[in-house]
């Protein structure tokens, strides 16, 4: 799956691209903008960081499709909706492990501080959360450097069998 992720001048909604592997192509709006990180691009880093494959990103890769995602081209499997609603019942609990860490990540990045309970709650261990804060912190130094209307492509390939995504 290819994400494409456009600088914009200002804070308004961020539209990433996302061709997924089955040729569906999907807008999926998103907080973000200007200087700051996107959050589906802090999602993306974080994701591909820990390792977390039933995420946000994973669960799109998967043929899940969110209230924010729009239909642009390529024809949908059959069933798609009902797969994705299904995707949807069976990570949700994983979801929002997923939301919690990337908010945790981020805010840590930005140099906010946390309780230590906070960080616990996410059930990594502390060097591989201090691993993602680095790469949301790369990404955020990359990110800000990088020209208005420029774009910045990932690749979220999937290891069969392993359960694992990454970048």
């Amino acid at each position: 799956m290819r994400m494409t992720f456009q600088r914009m001048a200002d804070r308004r909604p961020v539209e990433t691209l996302v061709e997924r592997d089955d040729g569906v192509v999907f807008a999926m709006r998103g907080a973000g903008g200007g200087a700051d990180l996107p959050h589906d691009l802090v999602h993306a880093v974080v994701e591909t960081a820990l390792p977390l494959a039933d995420g946000i990103w994973g669960c799109v890769a998967d043929g899940v499709v969110w209230g924010s995602m729009r239909h642009v081209s390529g024809r949908r499997p059959p069933h798609s909706a009902e797969r994705s609603d299904q995707l949807k019942r069976e990570r949700h609990e994983a979801v929002q492990r997923a939301e919690n860490v990337a908010d945790v990540v981020g805010r840590l990045a930005r140099g906010e501080a946390l309780p230590p309970q906070h960080v616990a709650t996410s059930g990594l261990p502390p060097e591989r959360i201090a691993a993602a804060v680095d790469a949301v912190r790369d990404a955020s130094r990359r990110w800000a450097v990088l020209p208005v209307g420029e774009r910045w492509v990932l690749e979220w390939t999937t290891q069969r069998g392993s359960g694992r995504r990454r970048r």
